[in-house]
């Protein structure tokens, strides 16, 4: 300890690192020691995972860090789809024990951006660096990358719109070298007080709750034992800290997976590693529950899609982070004369159809954060990369004319269509329900925070594809940039 005082650093800095050709066979006596090591806030790490099936007994019993994915499972990510699967897999994984996963062995700018979009942590590989020394600086276009890439990964909208931070509570913080007859005294004085936290030159050190001081001073001697002692004698010298930006659903599945004697337990906020406050495990769920209500409220509640105020967001989030996009507005031609022959129970399976087909298009055809929206009634908007959106048009238009038909009797399918009644009350003949689809490209920012322009532009465009038999799509060939 005092040598890595010496070096200027702190257990918190030096991590274990277990690999494949350590042989672990008394699991038990070996977690006593690492579990000795933690408490002093020193982390451990598993190397070579997915290389052999040791490596993923070592994950299970040990419970690390951080997961070292093996450049075997790394190398041609971007190209095999089993991969990502996988490593999709170990990043669910990871997240749910409150761990991270360090993906070796990066070569390629491909690779690369297909980690970052499945949201692997970390990465290391020749494309970023060679190990050498001194340290070398990231080139400049592989760091503008790194930094592109890492402001548009996949927990991004959680980051901006509900960071941990929002619900830190202020709390009492003591020094290092407080006594704990003087931390005792605190929470005496303080019935609605769970805790304190132990602070060195403002960072958080420690955390000490009520119940943990009480249960060691409630033993027998536990009073003359530790009373004139330092509190960093009973203090968790491991608790749980995150930045204040943190998403609260990242937090929220660290927090539930900590060890069960430290359940509930303070989650401890920082603001540049400085001590900000703290967060109760019951206000951390309670706010996860009203988000979610939020976020139900939002969505259609026949489709269960995101609402006009998820598209909104999304929107903004693209723009906060520029990035050029397609917007596809959708809606159902004849919908109406469908209601009115077949009633509004079968005009529901033909919404819930059409959401299911754009669904499983975008998912087959689009690109990965592709996003599908429900804006009401029948009508739909999907927020693309400009290259997709006439792939996904094209095929949607397809499939739909396709499918459209299971939902018509035989003689009306065998006709082309119904009749009934116009919106004067004459006799007319309604074709099949098709859809019609309006493409607005957006370049620039001020388009992108402006979705009544976009709604305007689609608007002109789709009056014209409703004068075009069958299913269609129409781009706005001026495009939206500002």
């Amino acid at each position: 300890m005092k040598l890595i005082g010496e070096m200027g650093l702190k257990p918190s800095n030096i991590v274990f690192e277990i690999t494949e050709r350590h042989c672990i066979k008394d699991f038990p006596n070996f977690n006593k020691t690492l579990e000795h090591y933690r408490s002093q806030g020193y982390m451990v790490a598993v190397d070579d995972a997915g290389s052999g099936f040791s490596s993923l007994q070592s994950v299970a019993e040990i419970r690390p860090d951080f997961i070292k994915i093996d450049m075997s499972l790394v190398r041609d990510i971007n190209l095999n789809p089993i991969k990502r699967v996988l490593l999709e897999t170990f990043i669910t994984f990871a997240e749910k024990i409150g761990g991270s996963i360090i993906a070796e062995g990066i070569e390629t700018g491909e690779e690369l951006t297909t980690l970052a979009s499945i949201g692997a942590h970390y990465g290391q590989g020749y494309f970023l660096g060679r190990p050498v020394f001194p340290k070398a600086y990231l080139d400049e276009t592989v760091e503008f990358k790194v930094l592109r890439l890492a402001s548009s990964g996949r927990n991004s909208a959680w980051k901006h719109a509900f960071p941990v931070g929002e619900i830190a509570e202020n709390a009492v913080s003591v020094r290092k070298d407080c006594l704990v007859r003087e931390v005792k005294k605190i929470l005496e004085e303080n019935d609605l007080l769970d805790g304190v936290v132990v602070v060195e030159e403002g960072k958080p050190v420690g955390l000490v709750m009520r119940y943990r001081l009480d249960r060691y001073l409630g033993l027998q001697y536990g009073v003359p034992l530790y009373f004139e002692r330092p509190i960093t004698s009973l203090m968790d010298a491991s608790p749980l800290v995150v930045e204040e930006d943190t998403p609260i659903e990242i937090v929220s599945q660290v927090a539930m997976n900590r060890n069960r004697l430290k359940l509930y337990d303070w989650i401890i906020v920082t603001r540049n590693q400085m001590f900000k406050g703290v967060v109760s495990v019951q206000t951390l769920l309670d706010t996860m529950t009203k988000i979610r209500l939020e976020m139900a409220r939002g969505a259609n509640p026949l489709t269960g899609l995101p609402g006009n105020i998820a598209i909104e967001q999304e929107l903004s989030r693209r723009a906060r982070e520029n990035e050029g996009c397609a917007v596809i507005y959708l809606d159902l031609d004849y919908f109406k004369s469908y209601n009115d022959r077949y009633g509004f129970e079968n005009g529901d399976r033909v919404i819930l159809f059409t959401a299911a087909l754009l669904s499983s298009v975008v998912k087959k055809f689009g690109a990965r954060n592709d996003f599908i929206g429900h804006i009401g009634g029948d009508d739909f908007t999907i927020i693309t990369v400009p290259e997709k959106a006439e792939i996904l048009c094209a095929k949607i238009a397809r499939y739909f004319d396709r499918l459209i038909r299971r939902f018509y009797d035989p003689e009306d399918r065998a006709a082309g269509g119904i009749r009934g009644c116009d919106r004067s009350g004459g006799e007319t003949f309604f074709p099949l329900i098709s859809i019609s689809m309006a493409i607005v490209e957006c370049t620039g920012r001020d388009c992108l925070y402006d979705p009544e322009k976009i709604a305007e532009k689609a608007a002109q465009l789709k009056r014209y594809t409703k004068s075009l038999p069958g299913s269609v799509y129409v781009k706005d060939r001026r495009s939206c940039a500002v």
